[in-house]
């Protein structure tokens, strides 16, 4: 398994080292933009990650804002897509590139070919270090190339610039004004998985079923990948803390596809392979607790109040922002520190 994780350690470096000179942004600054139409649009992101694949969703909302009538096209990896985008009308079509390539390679051919049917107005590379989505934007015909390079002068201006959520807009803004648009200031649009009423519903007698009560609740998730993970022995005293803390609350866990707990199962649990079931049942809750993974990033987009739990020296890159959420760096600090970040989101 390590020697497997190497290779593609070793594959990523190698690509990205071949590709990062890959295009460069177009503009023509003598375009007469009363002129121009942008209707058709590709936003390429092929990630497979559930975190990865909603931290697009801003740059999606600021695309369909300054486009109401755009078509827009992804370029994704793997099976996620149609569920989390499942909502945004403005989407036309969804050109999914397998996970792994190699055992599935007319497939991942076809994919690449399928980006040639059709030419856009504005092609958006999302994350300027992805060797595939540099090769996408070079690869198919468009009006303007937007390979979401860093820009100097945008890094110096906004504070939040490198989370990977918001630099995507910012570049897009940019880009823009480099075509004669207005310069747009406002908010960056927050992470949004558009969950329906009805989803919504459905989820709230799910939560009832599961609590049987009528107080509010808290969400936990123990799990996160590699050494992002938590331990038992980490998460055992802080459980305890939070029943003692808020004993007028529920605190309920939402289980990975692993159906695995850090706490040992000592908590109601909800288990589901249906990432939409998941957020409808999380927005439902107070506020989320749980370390920097998809899930976090689900529970951000499903527009509840999330508490990230940091371990990595990454909190600039994925902190949630939404609603009062708030990043926590678990290295210097600790459970009385928890504590007094969640008093001020419950009480």
């Amino acid at each position: 398994m390590s020697l497997k994780k190497d290779i593609n350690v070793l594959r990523r470096k190698l690509m990205r080292s071949l590709t990062k000179n890959v295009g460069s942004s177009q503009f023509d600054k003598n375009v007469d933009l009363t002129k121009v139409k942008f209707k058709k649009i590709l936003i390429s992101r092929p990630n497979p990650r559930l975190g990865n694949q909603l931290l697009i969703t801003p740059l999606l909302q600021e695309v369909i804002t300054t486009f109401p009538d755009c078509e827009i096209d992804l370029f994704v990896n793997g099976g996620l897509a149609p569920i989390i985008f499942k909502n945004y009308t403005n989407i036309n079509r969804i050109i999914q590139l397998p996970r792994k390539p190699f055992k599935d390679l007319t497939k991942y051919v076809k994919g690449w070919l399928s980006l040639k049917k059709y030419s856009y107005d504005i092609v958006i590379n999302v994350v300027e270090n992805s060797s595939s989505g540099r090769l996408s934007a070079q690869f198919v015909s468009s009006k303007y190339k937007f390979f979401g390079d860093d820009v100097d002068d945008i890094q110096l201006k906004h504070n939040h610039y490198k989370h990977i959520a918001k630099y995507p807009v910012y570049n897009f803004r940019h880009y823009l004004t480099k075509l004669g648009f207005k310069e747009n200031n406002s908010p960056i649009p927050n992470l949004d998985l558009k969950l329906s009423d009805s989803e919504l519903a459905e989820a709230k007698k799910t939560l009832q079923s599961i609590v049987q009560n009528n107080k509010k609740t808290i969400c936990i998730f123990t799990f996160a990948t590699a050494d992002k993970c938590y331990s038992e022995s980490w998460w055992a005293p802080f459980y305890d803390r939070l029943k003692a803390e808020y004993s007028d609350y529920n605190i309920i866990e939402v289980l990975p596809v692993e159906n695995v707990s850090q706490i040992g199962f000592k908590a109601p649990t909800f288990y589901s392979k249906d990432v939409r079931e998941i957020g409808a049942l999380i927005a439902n809750t107070e506020v989320f607790i749980g370390a920097d993974s998809g899930i976090m990033h689900l529970a951000s987009a499903s527009k509840a109040t999330t508490v990230g739990l940091f371990s990595r020296d990454n909190i600039n890159m994925y902190a949630p922002y939404n609603k009062n959420s708030v990043a926590i760096n678990t290295n210097t600090e600790n459970i009385d520190n928890y504590i007094t970040v969640l008093d001020k989101i419950l009480r």
